[in-house]
């Protein structure tokens, strides 16, 4: 646990913190590396890399405050032009993820020119999956997508699943430099702040959400620390969470320094896949022998894996 003012790695992190004055809990997300390396793996336009750079962003957050050993996995299914977005991350730090999409919509909401990662949804969910491994039940959050951002959807997350208020903010794109974008650097970021009451009382979000005490009728006013440290989280700019000469620790300093903001030890992510030859080898072998009649071409079996576009090839007659 350090002081937020002093200076420390800025990419490829999640950074938990606290500002007890207030209440307040919350984790900021930097990604640089990580983030770039999946987007260029995949070469998908434009649009589709900043949305899946957000999701990364999204997940690695929630992900990173796993304290056991599992899985955290984001999947989003839309009737949009990206009409599915999955990411997950493995303890401790390993972070993969892969978009699918139609080329034709992309393109034509591209060209009009002021395209969002919001308006590559449509209607949909979006689940968030905790897996524990073998011998334990998953559990899992889904909230519905109606042409939302991805921190919109995650917002109704907190609300319907965990009753805690929530608030966050996630962006990416691009490194910006002399004020031309360099397609081929990208990063992504994210902040976000929860609030812990400590006196046992219902917060504001709990009463909203129907778990006020049977009868009551009151009107539950929002604690102040609680809106002075959302409110001040939302003067975060975007190039505040992706510039990587500004680090996390410094950020946190300019929001909260007045109100004596802690830091803890960060969780290191990296961009690595848990596919392997053995593992598909595997899966293959679980199929029956006509489903892998259909997958064999000139006697070979080829599988691309979709997250880190390995390709895996077997001859059919030794996969049994």
């Amino acid at each position: 646990m350090s002081d937020a003012s002093v200076t420390m790695p800025v990419d490829n992190l999640v950074l938990p913190f606290a500002i007890r004055s207030l209440g307040i809990r919350g984790r900021v997300v930097r990604l640089g590396s990580a983030a770039n390396d999946i987007i260029h793996r995949h070469n998908y336009p434009p649009s589709v890399s900043a949305l899946l750079a957000e999701a990364i962003a999204l997940t690695a957050m929630l992900g990173g405050s796993l304290k056991f050993d599992g899985k955290f996995i984001l999947q989003a299914s839309t009737n949009g032009a990206v009409t599915m977005l999955v990411c997950d991350f493995t303890t401790p730090g390993q972070i993969r993820g892969y978009a699918q999409f139609d080329d034709e919509k992309v393109a034509g909401l591209e060209a009009t020119g002021d395209l969002k990662p919001a308006d590559l949804f449509g209607s949909g969910h979006l689940a968030m999956t905790i897996d524990q491994g073998q011998h334990t039940d998953r559990y899992q959050g889904i909230v519905a997508l109606n042409d939302d951002t991805l921190s919109d959807a995650a917002h109704r997350y907190f609300l319907q699943s965990e009753q805690i208020p929530t608030r966050l903010r996630i962006v990416s794109g691009p490194l910006m430099s002399r004020g031309a974008a360099m397609a081929d650097t990208w990063r992504a970021g994210a902040i976000m702040v929860q609030h812990l009451p400590d006196d046992g009382g219902i917060s504001a979000m709990e009463a909203s959400s129907g778990d006020a005490p049977a009868g009551s009728e009151e009107e539950v006013a929002e604690d102040d620390n609680w809106v002075k440290a959302r409110v001040l989280m939302d003067t975060v700019e975007d190039h505040e969470l992706l510039d990587p000469t500004l680090a996390p620790e410094q950020l946190l300093y300019r929001l909260y320094h007045e109100d004596g903001v802690m830091v803890f030890p960060a969780v290191d992510i990296r961009d690595e896949c848990s596919c392997s030859r053995e593992r598909i080898e595997t899966v293959l072998g679980s199929f029956s022998d006509e489903e892998r009649a259909d997958m064999t071409e000139d006697g070979m079996i080829t599988v691309t894996c979709e997250f880190c576009s390995s390709r895996y090839a077997f001859a059919a007659r030794d996969v049994a």
